[in-house]
């Protein structure tokens, strides 16, 4: 008899620390696209920190470096009424859900880690809808980087572009060596990021902010928006016939491996070099893309906050959000990701030269109006006129269209509502 009184109390206990053991662990689910090798890496950290601070994590990755799908895939579960806890969202996309109504405000995380101050207010505006903290930065990328291979260009006898007419003369080098000049993989995003850096290149930062932010019709129109499309179609005959569909970071590792020369992509390209085991400097080379030295065009990834009803869940949403702007996650983050921490305070001992010349030209840049935002990656312009341009891009890539008939099409689709 004592002995099933002890069992029965051995399976209520069970049974109690079982529902007691539900009952506290949270699950958060996290839609994001950092999928590659140094971008997995990076999500696996967050991960480890959040499940030792008791929340379990859900991992919802959709693959597609630019985030398309992952936006897809968010829309839908939004429209169904199950929007995931926090999604990897950007610019103005932040502030068309906000207008949605389904965001949930962080202003609480914001206060206690000092948000305001520590964030510059170009990155703490884009994180705000109506005044209100609805998402936490990750990090800062530059995109006008020109990532190069120095034993390729000693093997084609070519030296370090920093213009136009400079990479033209390397590009020739590097393709009579038989290689590769410019790595590239045909997708919509990937051209959509060259061609912002050749814009850039070619007319400047002033110029750059009326066509691709302001969408001044002018600046779309001008014999400047011409030569931008000359000079992309010029650096088309550098890519080999095999780009179509090829994602970014197997464009990165012709580079790596050097079959290629020199690739246009953001310093999430660097992610993959050190995933590599490759060192700054000496074998890959990050110089910001020809022409474009004074100018930095940022994109900034987060993670907004999605409206939830459970309080348990909302309380680890703002756990989430106090994780990602610690100084030691933004660390572990932009030393996997390739990419500067968002917030100051974060020690620049473990940087490399690409990382802090990345700081110093940001400092720079915001100084003489040189950092703009990226259009290309969603931090410019809306959803729907970035679209539009980039497949009047896209198109221009992978066609025979004239510089004259892009710039008349770009033209039209900046005026897309």
């Amino acid at each position: 008899m004592k002995l099933q009184h002890l069992i029965k109390s051995m399976f209520a206990a069970t049974a109690l620390m079982s529902a007691a053991a539900s009952v506290h662990a949270v699950e958060i689910e996290v839609l994001h696209y950092w999928t590659s090798g140094g971008e997995a890496k990076s999500i696996a950290e967050l991960k480890k920190m959040m499940e030792a601070k008791g929340v379990t994590w859900k991992d919802f990755a959709v693959a597609g470096g630019g985030g398309e799908n992952a936006t897809t895939a968010l829309k839908a579960r939004v429209i169904a009424g199950s929007p995931p806890t926090a999604a990897q969202i950007k610019g103005p996309s932040i502030q068309e859900w906000g207008k949605e109504n389904v965001l949930a405000n962080i202003d609480a995380a914001a206060a206690e880690g000092k948000w305001d101050a520590s964030l510059p207010k170009v990155v703490s505006d884009v994180m705000k809808y109506k005044g209100h903290y609805v998402a936490a930065p990750v990090n800062v990328h530059r995109v006008n980087w020109l990532w190069i291979n120095p034993e390729v260009l000693t093997k084609a006898g070519a030296k370090v572009p920093t213009t136009m007419d400079e990479f033209f003369v390397a590009a020739d080098l590097i393709k009579k060596a038989g290689l590769v000049a410019v790595a590239h993989g045909g997708q919509p995003w990937q051209d959509a990021t060259v061609f912002e850096s050749v814009a850039l290149g070619v007319g400047g930062s002033d110029f750059y902010k009326k066509a691709l932010v302001n969408l001044d019709q002018t600046a779309l129109t001008s014999p400047t928006m011409l030569k931008t499309f000359d000079t992309l179609a010029h650096i088309k005959t550098y890519i080999d016939k095999d780009a179509a569909g090829r994602d970014w970071n197997l464009a990165t590792a012709m580079v790596i491996n050097g079959k290629a020369g020199m690739q246009f992509m953001g310093d999430w390209a660097k992610g993959e070099f050190t995933a590599a085991g490759k060192v700054a400097g000496k074998d890959f080379l990050c110089v910001p893309a020809p022409g474009t030295a004074k100018s930095f065009t940022f994109n900034i990834d987060s993670m907004a906050m999605f409206t939830v009803k459970d309080p348990a869940v909302q309380k680890a949403q703002l756990t989430l959000a106090t994780t990602i702007m610690s100084p030691e996650f933004q660390e572990v983050f932009n030393l996997n990701k390739g990419s500067i921490p968002a917030r100051a305070g974060v020690s620049r001992a473990k940087f490399d030269s690409c990382a802090i010349k990345s700081m110093d030209d940001m400092d720079a840049t915001n100084k003489i109006g040189g950092l703009v935002p990226s259009m290309a990656h969603g931090m410019a312009i809306n959803a729907a006129q970035q679209g539009a341009i980039s497949d009047v891009i896209a198109k221009f890539m992978n066609s025979t269209m004239s510089s004259k008939d892009a710039v008349a099409e770009l033209a039209k689709a900046a005026k897309t509502k």
